[in-house]
């Protein structure tokens, strides 16, 4: 029997609805592989590309001979909707290795699952549903999507098995790109497909709100978990969704996705119950968030023990800028002392840091360049001391923690500057601070800091918990594309009524579980 011929290929990207448009090189400079070089960077000690994917193919290298066809993968950093042109490309270019490659035996396909493009919601269904057109319907299809996936029926419809991450912040990658290819050898080895249901929930949660070791979300994946480990074997996968808020689509609101090996009855009795049990804790996805007063005094607090605060309403992971100066200028003008501060995406910043060099002073002007024409011009203010160098890096770096464990990062040119008693790192590239490596790149001791603050939603509590217990851990009320709180945004495309911005919203799910598959199909008003 010849090795299996397994193709491989991806778009990823998070959409921020609000952020400015994903262009060609956002792809370009990121991720934009196909071919050997794809196969290449997924096999090398420490990949650019997407966690999963790497590990998909180690797993299937580790596992038994195969035939990859390594199509095109394309990934940007978050932002917003992607140009059209750019995700006709991505299609293209797979449509034609696809049709190139000959008759294959299964596809895998690595896309995050919230993307938006200028003039369609969903162009993760409608690749998905290109390849499937391409392949035929007999070619088993596996994806892996990230836990903030906005998931449509297309999607669903196009795949065999959707595969979604169980924790937030993401330090299972590796593990669901192996769960993938794991179960793409047993579908291929009994020649039985599996059987998928989905039902949608109209919650549309912050992603403040998402946290896998936390209540609700939590609860509701470990619930999903035993649930999965109780019906001995037949249910193959269990993943639970909890959108992108900032997408602002259709398609946005908490997902069930149930998988079962044979039989598409219990898959659907599985996700009606989950459904039901998640509708139960709609009222626990809330968030308190600190105001920028109470940091500021808590920064000054010395009775207090170290914080570490999440700009919130910034996160380059969610396609905000990287840019915004409330925070830091707040804890400057209170003259803050014993402060790291990461990272400010700030290329002229950076490049008048490096002409300074190491120990030289200069007027460090924040936003200098800034387009005050764009989304982002509301909060990237000016903003303006004196700065001393303290270090330089060229930005090229090994994540060491959580979601960027091993994983080769690229910032750009980047600096740590002092600010009165305040250390801001400045990078090139907009990246979010979700690893301490951002810190330690430059020999700045994260452990004898009284304040440190991310530009990051939720994966700095996976990298920096070594320094912070989650009780030392406070999220910022500031503004910004990433702010979470649901009133702040004119979101036009979001079905409604949806909790929690419909707080008298229903949700009628299924009685009798037993009945058929009809009972589950579920009616949303606004009483």
């Amino acid at each position: 029997m010849c090795p299996p011929k397994i193709a491989l290929l991806g778009a990823i990207l998070e959409s921020n609805r609000f952020a400015p448009p994903a262009e060609m090189h956002d792809f370009t400079s990121l991720t934009w592989l196909s071919g050997n070089t794809l196969m290449d960077e997924a096999r090398s000690a420490t990949p650019k590309l997407a966690t999963e994917f790497a590990a998909f193919v180690r797993a299937m290298d580790a596992t038994g001979d195969w035939t990859p066809v390594p199509c095109l993968l394309a990934a940007s950093h978050p932002a917003g909707p992607v140009r059209e042109e750019v995700i006709e490309e991505i299609i293209a270019t797979n449509e034609a290795l696809l049709f190139a490659a000959g008759p294959l035996n299964a596809v895998y396909i690595c896309n995050h699952g919230a993307m938006v493009a200028e003039h369609s919601h969903d162009p993760d269904g409608l690749l998905m549903s290109h390849v499937r057109k391409v392949v035929g319907p007999d070619v088993p299809i596996i994806a892996t999507l990230d836990l903030h996936a906005n998931i449509s029926q297309r999607m669903v419809d196009a795949c065999d098995l959707i595969v979604g991450y169980r924790t937030n912040p993401h330090v299972d990658q590796i593990e669901r790109g192996e769960e993938a290819a794991f179960s793409m050898r047993r579908i291929l080895a009994s020649g039985v497909r599996p059987k998928v249901a989905h039902v949608k929930l109209p919650i549309v949660p912050a992603s403040v709100t998402l946290l896998s070791a936390e209540h609700p979300y939590g609860t509701l994946i470990d619930y999903g978990q035993r649930r999965q480990t109780e019906a001995r074997g037949e249910i193959l996968n269990v993943s639970i969704f909890g959108n992108f808020l900032f997408s602002d689509t259709p398609d946005n609101g908490v997902s069930i996705v149930v998988t079962a090996r044979r039989d598409q009855r219990a898959a659907e009795v599985l996700a009606a119950e989950l459904a039901e049990e998640a509708w139960s804790l709609r009222t626990d996805f809330v968030r308190e968030l600190t105001s920028v007063a109470d940091a500021v005094a808590m920064s000054a607090d010395l009775d207090r023990k170290p914080v570490i605060f999440s700009d919130a309403g910034d996160n380059p992971g969610g396609g905000g800028s990287g840019r915004t100066t409330e925070l830091l200028a707040a804890l400057h003008a209170a003259g803050a002392t014993d402060c790291l501060y990461g990272s400010f995406c700030d290329a002229d910043l950076a490049m008048d840091a490096h002409r300074a060099g190491v120990d030289g002073t200069f007027w460090a002007h924040f936003n200098r360049s800034a387009d005050m024409s764009g989304p982002w011009a509301k909060w990237d203010t000016a903003f303006a001391a004196e700065a001393e160098v303290l270090a330089l890096h060229d930005g090229n770096v090994v994540g060491e923690q959580g979601m960027t464990a091993g994983r080769q990062l690229e910032l750009g040119p980047s600096a740590a500057l002092r600010i009165g008693g305040i250390t801001v790192v400045v990078i090139t590239d907009r990246t979010q601070t979700a690893d301490p490596v951002f810190f330690q790149m430059f020999g700045l001791d994260i452990a004898t800091s009284r304040t440190v603050v991310v530009k990051s939603r939720g994966h700095f509590r996976a990298g920096f918990a070594k320094w912070f217990a989650p009780s030392q851990i406070f999220e910022i009320d500031t503004g910004g594309l990433t702010s979470p709180v649901h009133d702040r945004w004119p979101f036009s495309y979001l079905p409604r009524p949806s909790y929690p911005m419909d707080k008298d919203t229903t949700w009628t799910g299924s009685a009798d579980r037993t009945s058929s598959s009809a009972a589950m199909l579920v009616a949303v008003s606004a009483t």
